[in-house]
Formats: C-alpha cells, structure tokens, sequence
C-alpha cells in the first residue's frame, strides 16, 4: 500500500480523497494554488504545496509543478480527483516515467477514451450500441457531408472533451456553419484540442451511466446513475437507482458495460454514459476515464467506498469486492448546490457569511465550504454536494427536502431554490422528466 499520496485537486474531491486516505492510514500532501491557500483541504492535508497562482493553467492544469511536487514531498503516488487532469494521458506518462502511480486508469486508455470519436470505435467494436456518428471532422464542409447524411438534428461534440463544453445542437443545414465553427473554438479553448465530431441528436432522451470498477483480473459494476436532470449539459441533481429500469435490464446493461470495459483493457474506476431514448432502446455515449462528481450516491445505495477501491488498485493489492458481493439498498439522490443565482444562473463569487447543512439519518455532505471561506471566481462554482438516502425514492426524496430547507447558507446566492422546485415537481415525483426537464427553469418563476 502507498504511504503518500499527492492530490492534484482541490474543493470537495480533495477533501474527499483525504477521507479515505486518512482510513488507510496514508499520509496525503495537497498540491494547490495560491488562491486555494487558505482552503480545508490545505488545513486537512498532512502537507500542502503550492504549485502556482490562481488560473488553473498555471496551477492545476501545470503537470510539471504537480510531477515536480510530487518528487519533492516523496509521494509514491498522485490522485487527479475529477476535472483538470483527471483524464490526462500526459500526466499519466509523466507519472510513470518518475515512477510514482497514477490512481487511475493507463495512459493508453486515457488516450484512446479521451478522443470520444475513437471510443465510440471501440465500444462498438465490444458490442454497445452506440449512437450513430462521424469521426473527428476538421472541416465544415465535411460536416455539411456528414450532416447531410446522418439527419437532423445533429449535435457537435468535442472530440476531447465534455461536460457541455465544445457542444451544439443543430436542427438544420443553415445552422451547421456558425455552430460548428462555435463548437471548435470551445474545443479548443477549453481542452487544447479543436476537433469536433457529429452524431445523431436524440430528443428528449434519459442519461444514464453505470459505474464500473476493474483491476487486472476483475471487473464489477456498481450499477447505474439517472443523471438525466442537466442544465447546458451539466449535471444538477442525480440518483441512484433510475425509476425506468428493471432489474432485468440492469443485469443486462451491467454485463455489457464490463464486458466493453475488459475489451479496451480498463483499470481502476470510470463510468460508461447511455442514452435512452422513449422507446426504452440503450445507446453508449461515451466513457468517462475518472472518479465522477456523483460517486457518493452509488456508495450510499452499496456501501462500496469508491476512492478506497481506486487506490488499492494503483497499489496493486486489487479490488477488494466481486461481482456477487455487490448488493443495492434503497435509493440516493444528489443535489449538487452551487453559487450561482437560483433564476439565472449567474456565477456568485465571494465570501461565506454563514454555512450550515443539518444532519441527520441519512444524510451525507461532500463540501469544502465554511463560514469565511472565499468562493473563487476562478473555478467551477460547485459548493456542496447534498446526498441523501432512504429506505426508498419517497424517503430519499423527503430527507432532501428537509435539508435543503434547513440549510443555512448566506453571503453567495446558491441554487437551493432551483433544487427545492425541482422537487415539488409532479413530474419529478413521478419520475416522468427527460434532459428537456429543466429548460423550464430556464427563466425568473412566473
């Protein structure tokens, strides 16, 4: 087992990663920048290190100050959290030329699943459906092409990238120039990479992904998330399990997921991305090569600590679970509260007045927030992570509610009030919404 761990991130995902290594009895040094100096994950860390100023290019983006931080402080290992490197084949390879671990999965993997037209390839190729589309496309006249031939809608995706980034759905032909030329200046400022590629638009869809863990020699799914409630393609509130599946069909899905995960020699945690349109028929979108943000609800639902697992596999002692160890209880719901104008949107940069989340059965908080702490501009504006858990959705529903009311807040504008409206919903309650359930929060309450 390692003795030190390096942590490439910050906020919450560091916090969280220095839970369990703390567990393990494993000291942890946080690699930060200087606006993160006076954050808890800094005070938690048994070592913090600065690696740059506050842009995350010259900070947390900057693999040779983490490799550098890493050599100097004796880590025999770095966890990338998720965001920044996580998914970075570069800092992988740097890692191993150094020889000290990456928590995560090879840097071959990495490369083939960052370039989300080759993984689509390749899980194809392991038997997934997947959602017809393109290559990489570098220009609009073959986009015009593919466009042409495929249907519309189309929707343009960042070969390299996601969470939104990069992406533009197109309902017809006198659209496709000016959101395709859009998509790759995106693409390009935001992962270093301006390739863009094509697939057919589902409407009105439901996102669904399963979680997967692998070592050498095995490979489980801790089954799905229903991460369908997003805004501009970003996550808002997920749950575990989904209302539309059945057990049947879980089983099903989660025996594909890990065959298609043996096929391309995965290691470590990572989550496959479907789609489901209103027919109930399954399309992979893609893999997602890291810890994801929603983690905490599938180890509400199975007990499984995720990051725990993620490093004694870097470490070489293996998965300490099978497939027939997994077992799901109850239902979890996340809602992740960030600041930013409930009605708007609008990012809400500044200090923390007051900061209280109750307690209480079933409840989790996954925050770095304090009273006096600093929301920074300079990054995602996420503040806390709410999970709850219960007997059944009902339950779960009705610990969320209470907390989100009982939770104290000021100084920043936090999107409690969208999350609370979100749950008074009829259609919410009865499971009825799809990716378009938000688009009418889009605008101040009537």
């Amino acid at each position: 087992m390692f003795k030190k761990i390096l942590i490439a991130n910050r906020g919450e995902i560091a916090l969280r990663i220095i839970y369990a290594c703390r567990e393990l009895g494993i000291k942890t040094v946080v690699a930060h920048s200087t606006a993160d100096e006076d954050s808890l994950p800094v005070r938690f860390a048994d070592e913090p290190v600065c690696i740059g100023p506050a842009r995350s290019v010259d900070s947390y983006l900057n693999v040779p100050a983490i490799i550098t931080a890493a050599e100097v402080t004796g880590a025999d290992a770095v966890h990338p959290g998720y965001g920044f490197l996580s998914e970075s084949p570069y800092l992988a390879e740097a890692c191993g030329v150094c020889d000290i671990a990456f928590i995560g999965p090879p840097a071959e993997v990495l490369q083939l699943l960052g370039d989300k037209s080759r993984a689509r390839q390749a899980m194809k190729k392991a038997g997934l459906p997947v959602v017809p589309g393109t290559e990489s496309l570098e220009d609009v006249r073959s986009a015009k092409r593919a466009a042409q031939k495929l249907g519309y809608p189309v929707i343009i995706k960042a070969t390299s990238g996601g969470g939104g980034r990069g992406m533009r759905i197109v309902r017809q032909a006198d659209e496709l120039e000016d959101a395709f030329l859009t998509a790759r200046r995106e693409a390009e400022a935001a992962f270093g990479d301006a390739r863009v590629y094509l697939e057919i638009y589902v409407e009105g869809p439901r996102h669904i992904e399963f979680q997967i863990l692998a070592d050498a020699h095995h490979t489980v799914h801790l089954g799905e998330r229903e991460c369908t409630l997003q805004r501009r393609h970003q996550k808002v509130l997920e749950e575990t399990p989904s209302v539309e599946l059945t057990d049947r069909v879980r089983q099903r899905l989660g025996k594909l997921v890990t065959k298609a995960a043996r096929a391309v020699g995965y290691v470590n945690a990572g989550t496959l991305e479907c789609l489901m349109d209103g027919r109930g028929r399954f399309y992979s979108m893609e893999a997602n090569a890291r810890l994801q943000g929603e983690h905490p609800i599938t180890e509400m639902v199975t007990g499984v600590d995720i990051v725990k697992e993620q490093i004694r596999i870097a470490s070489g002692e293996g998965l300490s679970i099978r497939q027939q160890d997994v077992r799901f209880n109850g239902h979890a719901i996340e809602c992740r509260v960030n600041a930013e104008h409930p009605e708007t949107f609008a990012p809400s940069p500044g200090t923390v007045s007051a900061f209280s989340v109750p307690g209480g059965p079933g409840v989790r908080v996954d925050t770095f927030a304090h009273a006096g702490c600093l929301v920074s501009p300079h990054y995602d504006s996420l503040l806390a992570k709410i999970i709850t858990h219960g007997r059944d959705r009902a339950e779960a529903i009705d610990r969320m509610r209470r907390t989100l009311e009982m939770t104290v807040i000021e100084g920043v504008e936090t999107t409690i009030p969208m999350h609370l409206r979100i749950l008074g919903e009829p259609d919410f309650l009865e499971g009825r919404f799809t990716t378009a359930f938000l688009e009418r929060f889009a605008g101040p309450r009537p």
